[in-house]
C-alpha cells in the first residue's frame, strides 16, 4: 500500500523539546482533504519573546486541552500507513512531538517521517537559503499567516508538492533515506565547486569556526574526511 502524506507542524514555548512545551499542532491530510489544529494547554508560561514570534499567548492557550487528550485526536487524525512530513523535522518537531507523548504517557504510533528542510538541501543545492518562507518566494507561493501552524501546514504542502513534481511519497521516502556522496559544495561562497576544488584554508575555516559540528553539516564533514581533506 503506498505511503499517504500527511503535513503537519508545531508552534511551542521555546526550542528545547527536553523542557518547552507544544503549545499548537495543526495538520494536513491532502489525499482525503482533512485538516487538523488544536491549541494546547502547555502547564507552562508562554515568553513573550517567543509570543513575538508566532503570537500566541497565555490567554489563547488557557482552556485549551492538555496534550495528552490533543494526542489521541491527532494519533486517529494520522492513522494508517502514513508519513508525517515536517519542515526542520528531523531537528525539532518530531521531538517535541516524541517528548511529548513520552510525558503524557500516550503510545505514540510507528509513525514514518520525513523533513522537507532535508530534501530542499539535497535536491535543492542551487539555493542560497531553505527555509520555508525563502522557498514559497521561490515558488511563487502566496504570502500568509506566517509561523502559525496551520498556515505553514499549508505553504509547506505547496511548496513540497512543486518540490517533487510527479514523485511519489514512497519514492522521495526512499531516495532521501538512500545515502548519498556528496560531491559538491552546497553552500557559502563555494557553492557549486567540487568539493576536491574547495581551497584546504577554507576546509580549516570551517572547522575551525565550528560548522562541522552542526548536524546539518555532518554529511559535508564526512565527504571531506573520505577525500583526504579534513
Amino acid at each position: 500500500m503506498a505511503l499517504r502524506a500527511i503535513f503537519y507542524d508545531t508552534e511551542t514555548t521555546g526550542i528545547r523539546s527536553d523542557k518547552d512545551r507544544i503549545i499548537e499542532i495543526a495538520a494536513y491530510d491532502p489525499a482525503l482533504d482533512r485538516r487538523f489544529e488544536s491549541f494546547v494547554n502547555p502547564g507552562i508560561t508562554i515568553p513573550p519573546e517567543v509570543t513575538a514570534i508566532h503570537g500566541i499567548n497565555d490567554e489563547m492557550v488557557a482552556s485549551a486541552p492538555a496534550f495528552a487528550q490533543v494526542a489521541l485526536e491527532f494519533t486517529k487524525f494520522c492513522e494508517g500507513d502514513t508519513v508525517l512530513i515536517a519542515h526542520n523535522n528531523d531537528n525539532f518537531d518530531v521531538h517535541f512531538l516524541r517528548n511529548e507523548y513520552l510525558r503524557h504517557q500516550v503510545e505514540i504510533p510507528t509513525w514514518k517521517f520525513l523533513d522537507s528542510l532535508k530534501w530542499a538541501r539535497r535536491y535543492r543545492p542551487d539555493l542560497p537559503r531553505h527555509t520555508l518562507q525563502f522557498l514559497r518566494e521561490i515558488y511563487g507561493i502566496t504570502a500568509n499567516n506566517a509561523h502559525r501552524a496551520f498556515d505553514d501546514v499549508i505553504v509547506l504542502h505547496q511548496i513540497f508538492s512543486r518540490m517533487i513534481d510527479d514523485l511519489s511519497i514512497d519514492d522521495v521516502f526512499a531516495l532521501l533515506n538512500k545515502p548519498r556522496a556528496l560531491q559538491h559544495m552546497p553552500f557559502g561562497k563555494h557553492q557549486g565547486v567540487p568539493l576536491s576544488q574547495i581551497p584546504k584554508s577554507y576546509i580549516q575555516w570551517m572547522a575551525g569556526s565550528g560548522a562541522f559540528d552542526k548536524p546539518e553539516n555532518r554529511e559535508l564533514k564526512d565527504a571531506f574526511a573520505r577525500l583526504g581533506l579534513l
